[in-house]
C-alpha cells in the first residue's frame, strides 16, 4: 500500500483545510485508515479514524466536534476536513492504513501503512 498525502498549508486561527490521502497498490475498501499528526518536540498522536465502508468513525478529544473523517471508496481516497482551526492544531499531519482492520482503532501500533505527512501551521 502506498500513501500520498496532501492539503496541508498555512492558516489563521478560525479557518479550515481539507487534507487528502491518496492510496494505491491494495483494495482500498478492504482496511481501515487513520490520521494521525506530530508537533514539534512531541510524540505523534491519533487524530481521527474510519471504517472500512466509512460507517464507523473515532476521533481525538481534542478535535472531536471540529474535524470530520470520510472516505471515498471509489477515488481511494481518504479525507480530514478540519475547521475552527487552532494553533495547538500545528503539526505534521499523517495518514495510515491498517490493513489488517476494518473497524476505526487509535492506537498506533494497529497501522502498518504510512504516508510521507502534511505540514499543517495554524497562525493566532
Amino acid at each position: 500500500v502506498q500513501l500520498q498525502a496532501f492539503g496541508g498549508g498555512l492558516v489563521q486561527a478560525g479557518g479550515s483545510l481539507r487534507l487528502s490521502c491518496a492510496a494505491s497498490g491494495r483494495t482500498f475498501s478492504s482496511y481501515a485508515m487513520g490520521w494521525f499528526r506530530q508537533a514539534p518536540g512531541k510524540e505523534r498522536e491519533f487524530v481521527a479514524a474510519i471504517s472500512w465502508s466509512g460507517g464507523s468513525t473515532v476521533y481525538a478529544d481534542s478535535v472531536k466536534g471540529r474535524f470530520t473523517i470520510s472516505r471515498d471508496n471509489s477515488k481511494n481516497t481518504v479525507y480530514l476536513q478540519m475547521n475552527s482551526l487552532k494553533p495547538e492544531d500545528t503539526a505534521v499531519y499523517y495518514c495510515a492504513a491498517d490493513t489488517y482492520g476494518v473497524a476505526p482503532r487509535p492506537m498506533e501500533f494497529e497501522y502498518d501503512y504510512w504516508g510521507q505527512g502534511t505540514q499543517v501551521t495554524v497562525s493566532s
